[in-house]
């Protein structure tokens, strides 16, 4: 937790230069809209969006102005508009992610994958973190659709989270109010994922009440697969770890296979994608498929919602 935590103070001297204002002056009047708009672009190219409410937290200013510093830059072409924030105003050509996944069996690299399906993700992970509730504990698997999972849970309060996500890390050591565990490990360095016998050990050991896992691809007679096999130990062992179990995927990664399998879809309590899988698609997965639109209202609610079975 402290190395996570000195990892976020280093990347930025922005929040220090806050505190001592605050110090200085008595009172709080934030930073200069120059130094907002550097520090706005800082973290899109480090994660790809950002919370409105967040940044006003961090800068010291109204949400509002925060509002219209997105405004003035998405006019300019910097970023796009999302709910609760915004994202990179130039997305990758849709489906490049997914298309260079069929053609090769490397990992894609987050930040290729970060930028696709931004508004899908977002909606996705609210959908998700509304199934947690305050003093829960929660693992949270590598990749950009959980990443939208833990920004939505930063409204919760008294959570316990382990990830062996470097970014996921980063953001919630920011948040402060979380009991944080990072598994430790080997990194992949494209996809800031740890992986090995050690983040293998730390998992083996743990109980959590949710457990949110990512997929490479999805398919209802293959299950989930993945594309590389360093990651399957970890993903059985949060499955393992958990009494519930949430699967979060856009749209793009169903009807796939990766070489290497990770468990049948009926391991999962609920899976949580967008409106861009059809119904008939849909339906091959059951009652424990949520389909979200990118405002975040619920398309097909699921009867078996996991809070009804606590």
């Amino acid at each position: 937790m402290h190395g996570i935590a000195r990892f976020h103070a280093s990347g930025s001297t922005l929040r220090h230069d806050v505190v001592q204002l605050s110090r200085r002056g008595g009172a709080l009047s934030g930073v200069s809209g120059e130094r907002r708009e550097a520090e706005i672009r800082r973290r899109l190219e480090e994660t790809g969006f950002v919370e409105t409410r967040q940044l006003a937290v961090d800068l010291a200013v109204d949400s509002s102005t925060i509002r219209r510093d997105l405004d003035r830059l998405a006019r300019a072409g910097v970023v796009r508009r999302t709910h609760g924030g915004a994202s990179f105003g130039r997305p990758t050509p849709p489906g490049l992610a997914a298309a260079l996944a069929s053609a090769t069996s490397y990992d894609v690299p987050y930040r290729l994958r970060e930028r696709e399906q931004v508004d899908a993700k977002l909606a996705i992970g609210e959908r998700a973190a509304a199934y947690v509730r305050d003093g829960d504990s929660v693992v949270l698997d590598s990749g950009s659709t959980t990443y939208a999972v833990a920004c939505a849970l930063g409204v919760r309060h008294g959570l316990s989270v382990v990830t062996n996500d470097v970014h996921i890390a980063h953001h919630l050591a920011s948040l402060g109010q979380v009991r944080l565990l990072v598994t430790g490990g080997q990194l992949l360095g494209t996809v800031f994922t740890l992986v090995g016998p050690v983040a293998l050990d730390t998992l083996s050991g743990l109980r959590v009440d949710w457990a949110f896992l990512g997929a490479d691809a999805i398919d209802v007679d293959a299950g989930v697969t993945n594309r590389n096999t360093l990651e399957v130990p970890l993903k059985c062992a949060m499955l393992a770890a958990a009494a519930r179990r949430v699967l979060v995927a856009d749209s793009t990664k169903f009807g796939r296979r990766a070489v290497a399998a990770v468990c049948a879809v009926d391991a999962f309590d609920t899976i949580v994608t967008d409106e861009g899988i059809d119904a008939r698609a849909a339906a091959a997965y059951g009652e424990r498929l949520v389909r979200v639109r990118p405002t975040g209202r619920t398309v097909d609610a699921s009867p078996r919602d996991p809070r009804s079975e606590r």
